[in-house]
C-alpha cells in the first residue's frame, strides 16, 4: 500500500516537474521572442531616426528636392545652348522664368502669387544686398518654400566694381560670389547652395572674362545669361502690353527660352505683364522649367 503510495506520488511530482519545465521552456522561448522583437523594433527606430538625420544634413541645392525632381533642368546643358545660339530642342518647348534683383518688399510677392495662381515655377538670381532691407529675408524664404530656384546675382550689381573700365576684375567678382552665398544661407540655412550665377549684364557684355570661367568650374558653378527678354530694363519704360509684346518677339520660334525679367523695385509693370506671359507660354504648347 506503502509502495503504490509511493510511486503515485512520485509520478505526480515527476508530471509536475515536467509540466513546470514546460511551462519554463514556453515562458522562457516567449521572452526571448519578446526580447527579439523589442531589439528588432529598437533597431527599426534608430534607423528611422538615422534616415531623418541624413535628410536634416541633406545638401540643398538650388530648391526644395522635389521641386528639382519635378521641374529642375541641368543649368549647365541650357548654359552650352545659349552659348551656341541653339535653342532647338526637337519641337519639345520649355521656357524658363527668371527674375532678376530681388527681392523685393514690393514686386517679388506679386510675381509669386501670379506664379502660384498658374502653377508654374520660376528661377530667381538674388542680388545680395536686397537682403538687407526689412522683411526680404522673408520674401526669399517664400521663395523657395513654395518650390522656385534661388540662383546667384552678385552681391552689389556695381559694374564699376566688378567690371573696371569694362574688363573682369575676378578678385572682386569672386568676393561677391562668397558674400552673396553667405547673405542667402544666413536666410535659407548653411545646407543650401547654388550652383547657378547670372553675370550682373550678363556674361555676354564684358572682356576677360576667362578667368571667372575658371572660378565657377572650380566651385562648381555655372554663368547662365538669357536668349529672350521682356525689356523691363532696356530703355525708356514701358507698360505691360509692351512688355509682353516685347516676350513674345524675342521668344518667337525657340524650342528652348530663358526669358530675363526683374523682380526689383520699380517693376511693378512686368507684375502686370507676367499673367499673359504665362499664359502665351502655356497657349503654345511650353513646359515651365527651373535652372538647377
Amino acid at each position: 500500500m506503502i509502495n503504490k503510495f509511493s510511486s503515485k506520488t512520485t509520478i505526480i511530482t515527476a508530471v509536475i516537474v515536467v509540466s513546470i519545465g514546460a511551462i519554463s521552456i514556453v515562458w522562457a522561448d516567449k521572452a526571448k521572442k519578446r526580447e527579439i522583437a523589442e531589439q528588432e523594433e529598437q533597431l527599426r527606430l534608430e534607423q528611422i531616426e538615422i534616415q531623418k538625420e541624413i535628410e536634416r544634413n541633406k545638401p540643398i541645392v538650388g530648391a526644395k528636392e522635389e521641386s528639382v525632381k519635378k521641374h529642375g533642368y541641368d543649368s549647365r546643358l541650357i548654359a552650352n545652348k545659349l552659348n551656341t545660339y541653339d535653342y532647338s530642342n526637337n519641337g519639345d518647348k520649355m521656357v524658363f522664368l527668371t527674375f532678376d534683383d530681388g527681392p523685393s518688399t514690393t514686386n517679388t510677392p506679386g510675381v509669386l502669387d501670379i506664379l502660384n495662381k498658374h502653377n508654374v515655377k520660376g528661377t530667381f538670381f538674388i542680388k545680395g544686398n536686397s537682403l538687407e532691407k526689412e522683411g526680404a529675408d522673408k520674401i526669399l524664404k517664400r521663395t523657395f518654400n513654395e518650390g522656385h530656384s534661388i540662383a546667384h546675382h552678385s552681391y552689389s550689381h556695381d559694374y564699376n566694381y566688378l567690371y573696371p573700365n569694362r574688363t573682369l576684375n575676378i578678385d572682386n567678382f569672386a568676393n561677391e560670389i562668397a558674400k552673396t552665398d553667405k547673405a542667402i544661407k544666413n536666410v535659407l540655412g548653411e545646407k543650401f547652395s547654388s550652383n547657378v550665377l547670372r553675370c550682373p549684364g550678363g556674361h555676354m557684355s564684358w572682356k576677360n572674362m576667362d578667368p571667372l570661367d575658371k572660378h565657377l568650374e572650380e566651385k562648381d558653378m555655372v554663368s547662365i545669361d538669357w536668349n529672350a527678354l521682356n525689356a523691363d530694363a532696356e530703355g525708356k519704360k514701358k507698360n505691360s502690353d509692351a512688355l509682353f509684346e516685347y516676350t513674345k518677339k524675342t521668344s518667337e520660334n525657340k524650342d528652348i527660352v530663358v526669358l530675363l525679367m526683374h523682380d526689383t523695385y520699380g517693376k511693378e509693370e512686368t507684375v502686370k505683364s507676367l499673367d499673359q506671359i504665362i499664359t502665351h507660354f502655356k497657349d503654345s504648347g511650353y513646359s515651365f522649367k527651373i535652372l538647377v
